[in-house]
């Protein structure tokens, strides 16, 4: 029987968002510097003529996957819900400007993050959670085994 591991890369960018029609502070624009942990799971290889033997996914494959998938969208740019005031115009001034049909609050984004990161994973490899901190010491967390089935309706 094969064992079955996790893998886990640490993610740093910068972003701003804004919440639209929030009742605290997160209805101006502001910025984070988000910290992301992303896990896979999934069986280390057993071919024993492939230089990649034991691995699940080399690091450096999974680093460039969230890279390309996430950071190099998302890193100092400015998320808004695709209804915002001045979005079009923002975006013509200062460009990288995010346009998503949710409120970005963090449990959207890492949402959004897992649905992504699933369609670019290979298929023999499975995201297993997202780690995202919006602060020092407030995060929101993702697993795929709380969404098999969705306990939400």
């Amino acid at each position: 029987m094969r064992s079955v591991v996790r893998i886990t890369k640490e993610f740093r960018y910068e972003g701003a968002h804004t919440l639209i029609g929030y009742d605290g502070k997160c209805r101006h624009i502001h910025g984070h510097s988000y910290l992301m942990y992303v896990t896979v799971i999934g069986c280390p290889s057993t071919d024993t003529e492939h230089p990649k033997n034991g691995m699940i996914l080399d690091f450096k494959l999974l680093k460039q996957l969230v890279q390309d998938t996430l950071i190099d969208r998302f890193d100092h740019a400015l998320v808004m819900p695709e209804n915002a005031v001045l979005a079009e115009e923002l975006q013509t001034a200062y460009g990288n400007i995010i346009q998503v049909p949710f409120q970005p609050t963090s449990e959207n984004m890492v949402i959004y993050f897992a649905e992504e990161l699933t369609k670019a994973l290979p298929t023999d490899i499975q995201l297993h959670s997202i780690r995202l901190y919006e602060t020092v010491s407030s995060y929101v967390e993702w697993f795929a085994s709380d969404n098999l089935p969705t306990p939400c309706v």
